[in-house]
């Protein structure tokens, strides 16, 4: 992977992005010292270059009704990359992972999950994921709560 080089204003454009996905061009570029069309143009390079993969927006599932986060650690019975592929592609089909990282050590996955109650996340334990082709074993633990959320990556300060 080709690394991309970032200037002050490349890395000022990020973090200001980062903190609102929202701001408009002319706000932006305001913040960053630029006038509106540069700025957009080199937003747009960010975009095309592939450091800005998409912009989001962040909802508290507990307001929407979804009440439990959890973690599930899975251990498969095979790690042959055709394997571990066919399960990646399994947990994006499931809407209750939001999010999905193969680890190296004592566990081959470990899933953020969120559901509407203790029920549903019990329901999508048994009759979704322990019944997966290749699954060997599954750990839980139920998340009490959340003392960060920092979405995005650490941006170097000037």
């Amino acid at each position: 992977m080709i690394k991309v080089r970032l200037d002050k204003t490349d890395w000022r454009l990020l973090a200001e992005l980062q903190k609102n996905g929202r701001i408009t061009n002319v706000e932006l570029a305001r913040r960053v010292g630029l006038s509106a069309p540069p700025c957009l143009r080199r937003v747009r390079a960010l975009e095309e270059a592939g450091i800005i993969e998409g912009y989001c927006t962040l909802i508290d599932e507990k307001k929407i009704g979804f009440d439990v986060t959890a973690f599930a650690m899975v251990g498969l019975h095979s790690q042959a990359e055709a394997d571990l592929v066919a399960f990646e592609e399994r947990v994006r089909s499931w809407p209750v992972v939001r999010e999905c990282y193969m680890l190296s050590g004592e566990v081959d996955f470990i899933l953020k999950c969120v559901a509407r109650d203790l029920a549903a996340f019990q329901e999508f334990i048994i009759q979704e994921l322990t019944a997966a082709p290749n699954v060997d074993s599954v750990k839980t633990a139920l998340a009490i709560r959340r003392s960060k959320l920092e979405p995005g990556s650490p941006i170097p300060q000037d």
